[in-house]
């Protein structure tokens, strides 16, 4: 179909959303319009009622209410674009809203896991040296594994100890990078200038000299977790709740973090106030007069 080619297109240069973001919004239209098939209707004549119907039959299958949360983003942003672009006459959906979700405590690694993750990179080579910086600087920043990829050379400031990124929206902000990432940044961008082709400008670089992408992260990501045998389920968002929960637990405030993680608004930045059993322990040991 024409119109979801052009809005992948959509999702990626307006949204900037990340290409695994989009695979999966795509994913899920596409499952929609297997359902329109069926049904023998046109996208045209898609109006509320009928994507209730859909969204019933995905929750009878057992569907999580995530996954049903993200069907209504997707479906909503797809009829939305193809109002934009005057494929339909009116946006239908407008009153289409997801399921509550509950609330998660993130998923997080705890300081000596990160060492111990850290520590599988230290061999020498391109590929170690790569991998050793991506990992320092994700667990430096908490930036998204969509806006590492993203990272231009020219983002990079070794000098102010800076990295600019853009985040949901093309929205730029700038993180202060740790000395740890500073030193693994400057070793690989040593080794980067022979291995980059002509004009490429991406910081994190595949064999072939062109840019990393997000699933050859991943990949990496789970090549270490083995390494350093961390057992628990661990995603390269993992890395950003880890960032986020450790500097709240020492003591940094919700406002600095919410700017660092480039949220909109404070209380999605709030789901990581979370206090670990650990950091529980040690302030009622410090602060209950019988412990």
């Amino acid at each position: 179909m024409k119109w979801l080619n052009e809005f992948g297109q959509y999702l990626r240069d307006e949204r900037g959303l990340s290409s695994h973001t989009c695979r999966g919004y795509i994913s899920d239209i596409k499952d929609f319009l297997n359902f329109l098939s069926f049904k023998k209707k046109n996208v045209k004549k898609v109006n509320y009622s009928m994507v209730r119907e859909y969204l019933g039959i995905l929750q009878r299958q057992g569907r999580q209410k995530s996954t049903l949360a993200r069907r209504v983003a997707s479906l909503r942003s797809f009829f939305y674009y193809l109002y934009l672009k005057g494929h339909l006459t009116s946006f239908s959906l407008s009153s289409l809203r997801s399921p509550k979700l509950d609330k998660r405590i993130p998923s997080y690694l705890e300081e000596d896991e990160v060492e111990r993750l850290l520590h599988t990179t230290q061999k020498k080579g391109f590929f170690h040296c790569r991998d050793r910086a991506i990992l320092e600087v994700l667990y430096a920043t908490g930036m998204r594994v969509s806006e590492m990829v993203n990272l231009n050379v020219e983002d990079v400031n070794l000098l102010e100890e800076m990295v600019k990124v853009r985040g949901k929206g093309n929205k730029e902000r700038i993180i202060p990078l740790g000395s740890y990432a500073i030193r693994a940044l400057r070793d690989y961008l040593e080794k980067r200038r022979e291995k980059a082709e002509p004009g490429e400008r991406g910081v994190f670089l595949n064999r072939f000299g062109r840019r990393l992408s997000d699933t050859g992260i991943r990949k990496r990501l789970s090549k270490y977790l083995k390494l350093a045998d961390i057992p628990k389920r661990v995603t390269l968002h993992t890395l950003r709740h880890s960032f986020a929960t450790h500097l709240l637990n020492r003591g940094a405030d919700l406002r600095s973090v919410q700017e660092l993680l480039g949220h909109e608004r404070l209380s999605t930045t709030q789901v990581y106030t979370h206090i670990t059993p650990r950091r529980l322990k040690e302030v009622y040991q410090k602060s209950h007069p019988r412990a």
